[in-house]
């Protein structure tokens, strides 16, 4: 008997099953990381009859008012319990239309269930049953390739992806998250119906893709949705970016490979999500912003503020959110190479002052990010830049700790302005306002009230504006 199955929430639904006289298993994502030792909390539960009688039986057990969550359309039912969140659903097999990946489903059998079933690692199966509890059902080798760390499709890949193309999207997520490979037969049928992922939405799409995102070492994702083909059709703008172009004997570095080297170099400081988008599109306007000049060789200037401008298009076009978590990806974007610049210069406190005020409270993300982008086969070139990015970020603490500005607002607002002045919203009051708000960035004055209102009486004097009261 498998360890795993001594915990009372098994025996509870060995008991359900029996008492309904129901054959049921344990079976898919649970099983697999349970012999791969990894933590799972999601139990899926196969009946050989009905799913959701077989989820109100063991929530009727269970007593405390337990709440079962019904989902008639899809014959399913879920519940809680004890840190548990258990899903049931009655053995069912599968056929498809060639024009949805959605099936027809109709009743089945134990091995109509695991046939439907997109991996072999996902078709494992444990009994739940009196007669042989705890048995392992193992119809296609999954626990052989979870030793060879394979990723297999129970039946022939070519109808397994062509049937749910999603599949391939996942088949793609599980050799990231896992570090296993997929096979060889499987890869080329991935390959082969590359351009059936376009009849899934996009939503499932940008979900798969977040959880390779995600992963541990996400450029194993990148690597095989690029080489599949995959990338250029949900992802076109940064497929643009891999490659190299020379003139003469100046090249490029191949921007694809180099912003996957930043993901993976962030993954491994964040699992922020958002921050790892940062890392994915901090270069993604270099193609558009290409040049060449013959002194300086191949130039990308501006492509920060382009790419930025890119950011909503892309998080429209992939289904991503376009609130704060759009506009947080996009001032990264716009800044990420401030930091990096004050590396090369004597860095002033105006130039520190200004990148804690536009950055505020995503200054430590930007560090983050900024520190992943340095990157080069050259060791001693990137040990010399942190290095001295090191002292970047000592000097960002230094005044961050005198001037006090991470979130800062000019201690004079234009409200305090309009009434001392006794102005309606115009021109000289923004004017006023800029010129507080620059005078404090340079060091012209300190960050306090007085300083301020004193620095303000002198600029309006200047713009022949006095005070009212």
């Amino acid at each position: 008997m498998v360890d795993f199955l001594k915990h009372p929430v098994f025996k509870l639904l060995a008991q359900s099953s029996k008492e309904l006289k129901f054959e049921s298993y344990v079976i898919g994502g649970f099983v697999r990381d349970s012999l791969l030792n990894r933590p799972c909390k999601d139990i899926d539960v196969v009946a050989i009859g009905s799913g959701i009688q077989l989820a109100e039986y063991v929530a009727k057990l269970i007593g405390n008012k337990t709440k079962v969550t019904v989902f008639k359309n899809y014959g399913t039912a879920m519940l809680n319990y004890q840190g548990f969140e258990i899903e049931f659903v009655g053995a069912r097999k599968e056929s498809y239309d060639r024009k949805s990946r959605n099936p027809i489903v109709e009743n089945g059998t134990l091995e109509d269930d695991q046939n439907r079933r997109d991996f072999t690692i996902n078709a494992l199966a444990i009994s739940l049953n009196e007669n042989n509890f705890g048995k392992l059902i193992d119809p296609f080798g999954g626990v052989e390739d979870l030793q060879r760390k394979i990723i297999r499709t129970p039946l022939n890949p070519v109808i397994t992806y062509s049937d749910d193309p999603l599949r391939m999207m996942r088949a793609i997520r599980f050799a990231t998250q896992l570090g296993f490979e997929i096979e060889e037969n499987s890869l080329n049928a991935i390959q082969e119906n590359k351009n059936r992922i376009e009849i899934v939405s996009k939503e499932r799409i940008i979900d798969e893709l977040n959880k390779i995102i995600l992963s541990p070492k996400p450029s194993i994702g990148f690597k095989l949705l690029f080489n599949t083909g995959i990338l250029g059709l949900i992802f076109p703008e940064m497929v643009l970016l891999h490659g190299v172009e020379f003139i003469g004997k100046k090249g490029h570095k191949d921007n694809f490979y180099h912003t996957l080297q930043v993901l993976d170099n962030i993954s491994l400081k964040t699992d922020n999500l958002w921050l790892r988008w940062a890392a994915i599109l901090h270069d993604i306007a270099k193609p558009a912003t290409k040049r060449f000049d013959s002194q300086q060789g191949w130039t990308f200037h501006g492509h920060e503020d382009k790419g930025a401008q890119m950011v909503p298009k892309i998080f429209k076009n992939l289904k991503l959110p376009l609130d704060h978590k759009m506009k947080y990806v996009q001032k990264l974007v716009r800044l990420h190479l401030r930091p990096i610049a004050l590396v090369n210069e004597i860095v002033s406190d105006s130039a520190v002052r200004r990148l804690l005020f536009d950055a505020g409270e995503d200054i430590d993300d930007l560090m983050t990010l900024c520190n992943a982008d340095i990157t080069s086969k050259n060791e001693e070139k990137v040990s010399r830049y942190l290095s001295n990015f090191e002292l970047v970020k000592e000097k960002l603490n230094q005044v961050e700790q005198k001037d006090k500005l991470r979130n800062w607002q000019p201690p004079i607002t234009g409200e305090v302005i309009m009434e001392i002045f006794q102005l309606k919203p115009c021109k000289e009051v923004g004017l006023i306002k800029d010129a507080i708000r620059e005078a404090i960035l340079e060091g012209e004055i300190q960050n306090n009230y007085d300083d301020a209102y004193q620095f303000m009486l002198t600029k309006a004097k200047e713009l022949k504006i006095h005070p009212k009261i």
